[in-house]
């Protein structure tokens, strides 16, 4: 675990992997992919300075070694699938490895029989480590991390997985590392951020129906900071907080004509948390003179509507869980329940000068503010609320400074 922490923290997070487009990404096979295109380059080592886009998706083998399995949702999303794909290719390009990716038949309507057909096809395709993004794996990951022992997973977005899910004393699977983040800090420091700019009227659309502890937790720390940001300065701040149209993570018509009317009634910026969700919410910002907060990666360079993304290393801990696997220090994760925040240079907001757009918040702000959280000064509150059902109930809340609308 030291070990893992300790080659996070000497990287330079490569948090601009791409940024989304203003239109749905374009449909890939909901099939394991099979194209054959090049070769991946022949380094040794991984680094920081490879750009993403310049490793083909597919590669002409007869095997592969290294297998990513997407989450629902598009390859392409710009966001969370695409941003540990980013990661998975980029250490398996140079390390002369082979790679593939693979997606789960049905595509948004995928079954965990679906997921564990997917597993199964990169095993069979030579995979020695599957990493599998998104928390709708763990059923199939536990079948497949059972059936095959000598493969290792990596559950992005995950945690350490029993063999029994109803028996918490069961046996931990040791071949599943799993790695997650805290989003409610970088959703925090999104929330503080744009109301620290002049911004007092909100949005927050996210994924998964209120049901993924992901994007709940950035909802739940954006609203912790905008309060606290409200607080300071004195001002009240409104916050339109839904889940509608977020289940699949897909952009939509629905989806667009909501946020629509949200800019048209008076909202400044929404947070877009959830993949291709970002789509359909900033071309209605584009539309009505609105503005976009991005997730997971920076989404700036998509489209001058979006003012800051809440961003994770998903690439850095896909490059680094990998490299466990090959360099004989797998025990350090596997088994384990990984959780990566501002002290290990995992969350935050991109400061480059072109994915800098705030007026009023500065850079030296915002390292304050960040060093804060680091240092434990300043504590973020991950549990967010759940209602009976499970489903996320922060907008319950009340908060210093801020009217909640849950839409």
């Amino acid at each position: 675990m030291k070990k893992f922490l300790a080659m996070l923290l000497a990287l330079v997070m490569v948090f601009a992997l791409a940024a989304c487009g203003s239109e749905p990404a374009p449909t890939t096979s909901t099939a394991p992919s099979t194209e054959p295109t090049t070769e991946p380059s022949d380094t040794t080592e991984p680094s920081d300075t490879t750009d993403p886009d310049s490793i083909p998706d597919t590669m002409e083998a007869d095997s592969y070694e290294v297998a990513f399995v997407t989450d629902v949702g598009q390859l392409k999303d710009k966001s969370f699938n695409e941003g540990t794909w980013n990661g998975v290719k980029t250490y398996a390009a140079e390390n002369n490895l082979s790679y593939k990716y693979y997606q789960p038949a049905n595509g948004d309507e995928a079954t965990d029989d679906d997921r564990f057909d997917a597993m199964t096809a990169a095993v069979e395709g030579g995979a020695k480590v599957v990493v599998c993004a998104g928390y709708l794996q763990e059923a199939a990951l536990r079948r497949a991390a059972i059936a095959y022992p000598d493969v290792h997973f990596v559950f992005i977005d995950g945690y350490a997985i029993t063999e029994d899910p109803e028996d918490a004393e069961s046996a931990v699977l040791t071949n599943v590392a799993g790695i997650n983040f805290n989003e409610e800090q970088c959703g925090y420091l999104a929330g503080y951020a744009v109301v620290k700019d002049g911004f007092t009227s909100l949005g927050f659309s996210g994924g998964g129906g209120g049901t993924n502890p992901a994007c709940c937790r950035y909802g739940y720390g954006f609203l912790q900071g905008a309060s606290a940001a409200a607080a300071e300065m004195g001002v009240d701040v409104t916050v339109n907080y839904s889940w509608q149209y977020g289940n699949t993570f897909q952009a939509s018509p629905e989806l667009q004509s909501m946020i629509a009317g949200w800019y048209t009634t008076g909202t400044e910026i929404v947070f877009a948390c959830g993949g291709n969700m970002f789509a359909s919410i900033s071309a209605a910002a584009s539309a009505n003179d609105g503005y976009v907060i991005g997730v997971d990666v920076d989404q700036s360079g998509e489209s001058d509507q979006v003012i800051t993304s809440a961003m994770k290393g998903i690439d850095q801990a896909a490059i680094l869980a990998i490299g466990h696997s090959y360099d004989g220090t797998w025990d350090e994760i596997g088994g384990k329940t990984t959780t990566l925040g501002a002290n290990d240079d995992a969350v935050g907001l991109p400061t480059a000068t072109d994915s800098w757009r705030f007026e009023a918040f500065t850079v030296d702000e915002y390292n304050t503010l960040l060093e804060s959280i680091k240092d434990g000064s300043l504590s973020v509150d991950a549990n967010y609320p759940v209602d009976e059902s499970g489903m996320d109930n922060a907008g319950s809340l009340e908060l210093p400074n801020l009217t909640i609308n849950v839409i």
